[in-house]
Parts: C-alpha cells; structure tokens; sequence
C-alpha cells in the first residue's frame, strides 16, 4: 500500500504503527447545516481508503468526530428557534443518513466535542502548566512561538506570520503573538462549560488532538486525513499542540484530498452555487454520485459539470445493465455459484493501493464489464463462466462500496419470461409485447 504523505510531500510505502492494523482519524464537520458536496468527498475518499485496507486484511480502527460547539451553531439554533443541542442532533442525523445513502461504513467511533469537554479542559490545563500555553482575562492561547516544528506540514514559516500580521494589529487582541491561537473562548452566549479560566468552551484546534489522545495510545495514529482546507491552520495547530504534550506529529502520514468547483467556479454559498449531497443522493443515486466523486484522483480538484455528470450516468448505466441482465439469465437458468476471479480483483485493488488510484480502478470496473457482456453475447453460453465474471464484477464493486441489489425472481416470475421468449421465437409479437410489458411493471426488464 503506497499513499502520498503531505507531511513528508512524497507518496511513501504504508508501514503501520501495529503489525497488520491500521488507525485513521477524519476530521469531521461543525454540525450547523447540511453536508454539501464538498463536505461529502472526504466521506468518499477515506471509505475507499479504509475498504482498501479491510481487502488487504488490516484490521481498521475509523474514528471521525461531530464537532458540535461552535459560533455557527449558536447563530444557527438562534435562526431555527432551537437549542443548539436539537440542532447538533438534527444535523448528525442528517449527516449519517448521508453515510447511509452513499452506502459508506460507518465510523468505530464518532465522538462529539460535548461530550469530550473534560479531557479537552485538562489537556488545555497540562498545556498552560508546562508553558505552552496562557490565559488572558478567562481565554487561553497556544504560544506558536515555542514550537520549532511549526510549519512542518504547511510549510508556512512563523516569522512569515508576523510579519503579515504587523501591518493589521489589532490594539485590543490580548495574545502575546498575532500567530498564537484560542485554546478557550470565554463567553456569556450559547452553551457554556465551567473550567478553571472561566465559563467559556473551547477554541477549534484542540478537540482532535484531544479526541486522539482519548482513543489512541499516546495519541499517536497512522494516518489522519481531511480536506485540503484543513491543513492550515487547523491539522498544523493541532501538530503544534501534539508536539508540545508527545513530541510527535500525531500522524505518521497525513493525507488531504482536494477541493469541488462547478462548472470551474469555487463552489460557495457567495456565489449561489451549493450543491447539497442529500439531493444529489436522491436525484442522482448512490452508484452515479459516488462514482463521480471517484472519477477524479482525491488529490485533484474535481470539477462537477454537466458534461462529466453525463459521461457517468452512461458508465454506472453500463455496469448496472450488465448485471441486470446476468441476474435475470443466471436465475432463469436456474445456475448459481459464488466463484470469481480473485485475480482480476486483486488488479483492481493494486490501483487502489497506489495511493487511491479510483479513475484506473473504475476503468477496471468497466473492463469487466465488457467481459461479461462477452461472455453473454456468444451463442453457445457457458454458464460457468458467465457466473464467474458476474461474481467477479459483484466483488470489485462491494470493494468500492457501490450498491447492487438484483430483484430476485419468484418462480411466476421466470415462467412469465420464459412465456415472453418462447412467443418472441414464435414471432407472435402482439402476445410478446403483452408479456414484455407485464415484465417491466414487475421490474423484471
């Protein structure tokens, strides 16, 4: 398994913390509002990351969180007439019926911040007793200046920071740097924890490492993952706190995949051009939207435009075609076997295991396809093989995590169709047509 490391800028053999597991951490959403597009490919990505992973027989601890305490959820709850609590929950669900829809694993663990207040204040308070950190009138900050490796992911060096910040000073900002960050907002709006600085909740930054620690061994994991946006400041501030308390950078590699444009524009709620995942689902389906969020390498911008969704629709209507027609003629032929080409799917999860090569895997995908329509079209059909290469296409595409749900026909079902081609042979086509309309109001054509 090869993955392109951002911390290290260079794709690199996967070598796992412990022999034959694998832990992943995502950074999960501020629950405010519906998952949008964007917010749906890193879901995308990462569930073929860790599907690759449970092919090649690790065993996968996935954790990604709900950050639910944030100045957005106030604003939001105060709009809807809600608690901020009836808002997170209303959001969360909305977000895992999105996991559900695009037939996405769901995560070991899925902690949320309110529930993790604790261990954040206590981190936040071992930071401030070994000098990394300092409150100012009931707020607490994170001194960047005492990290040496700040910057060691973005690449964005600290005096470069002051120096862009010297000419925007604020009289008023009580940090020591303009580069140090909240670790603790006090407040008197929304919901509010007691800590030993004030009544107040916690600035952003924290709560992964936080989380991390919590579930992991020294808080330490193999690979933490987000989207491109979340590099700086978010993943750096979190490796300068993890830096500070361990003396490592959380993750042994960190990956990032990139941003959505439609039709070569920044998607944005400014520019009116949002597109929210939940009516793409329906709109779309899971195998049409998820195939293409794929079609594109994760670190790639994906450029969602008519044209591309177009050229999808045929190629996921070329897979799910084959495998009707298959089902249909195998249940007629009354043949089942569970055989398949491990071989040809082992190819498929080669390109996945080059650092997520989806474009190639889905060519792969429809290579097959045209294999079994080979073995549906010669004269003399060979039932064995024909179940084979169906077997074979139903397993690359569970490894992709596509949904595929074959009507199961009853006996009056495969007599109906039998009726149907015995009257096409006998070129009694009023009849045929009779029975070919029966067919499709069961689904069946």
């Amino acid at each position: 398994m090869k993955v392109f490391n951002t911390l290290t800028n260079k794709k690199e053999e996967f070598v796992p913390i412990k022999q034959g597991e694998v832990s992943i951490y995502v950074c999960g959403p501020t629950v405010y509002d519906h998952a949008h597009i964007g917010n749906a490919r890193p879901l995308i990505v990462f569930d073929i990351l860790r599907r690759t992973f449970e092919y090649l027989g690790y065993k996968v601890t996935f954790v990604s969180n709900f950050t639910d305490v944030d100045d957005k959820i106030i604003k939001a709850a105060k709009e809807e007439g809600i608690t901020e609590k009836e808002l997170t929950d209303k959001y969360i669900k909305a977000y895992n019926d999105i996991r559900s829809g695009l037939n996405l694993l769901f995560p070991t663990y899925s902690p949320r911040v309110t529930e993790t207040m604790q261990p954040i204040i206590d981190f936040i308070q071992s930071l401030v007793d070994q000098g990394f950190a300092y409150e100012v009138d009931g707020d607490v900050y994170f001194r960047v200046t005492k990290i040496n490796e700040y910057g060691m992911l973005s690449g964005i060096k600290v005096e470069d920071l002051i120096a862009g910040a010297s000419e925007r000073v604020d009289e008023n900002d009580k940090k020591e740097s303009s580069t140090d960050f909240a670790l603790w907002k006090k407040t008197d709006e929304g919901i509010q924890f007691e800590s030993p600085w004030s009544k107040g909740r916690p600035g952003w930054h924290t709560e992964c490492v936080v989380m991390i620690n919590d579930i992991f061994d020294d808080g330490r994991i193999d690979i933490h993952g987000g989207g491109q946006d979340l590099k700086f400041p978010h993943h750096e501030n979190e490796i300068a706190q993890s830096m500070a308390c361990h003396h490592h950078p959380i993750a042994n590699v960190w990956m990032h995949n990139q941003m959505i444009n439609i039709d070569n524009q920044k998607m944005s709620k400014s520019l009116g051009n949002v597109l929210w995942a939940k009516d793409l689902i329906e709109t779309l389906g899971c195998n049409v939207f998820k195939w293409l969020m794929l079609s594109t390498h994760y670190r790639n911008p994906l450029n969602f435009t008519e044209e591309v969704l177009t050229s999808v629709k045929k190629e996921v209507e070329k897979v799910e075609n084959v495998l009707k027609q298959t089902s249909l003629y195998l249940q007629v032929q009354h043949y089942q076997q569970e055989e398949y080409s491990k071989e040809t799917v082992d190819t498929m999860v080669e390109a996945l295991s080059d650092d997520l090569n989806t474009s190639l895997a889905l060519t792969q995908i429809l290579n097959q396809v045209k294999v079994l329509n080979q073995s549906m079209r010669v004269k003399d059909k060979d039932n064995q093989v024909i179940s084979r290469e169906y077997q074979t296409l139903i397993q690359m595409l569970d490894v992709m995590g596509f949904v595929h749900e074959m009507k199961q026909l009853s006996d009056n079902d495969i007599v109906l169709y039998e009726k149907w081609l015995e009257e096409k042979a006998n070129k009694n086509f009023d009849k045929a047509d009779e029975l070919r309309g029966q067919l499709q109001m069961r689904g069946i054509i």
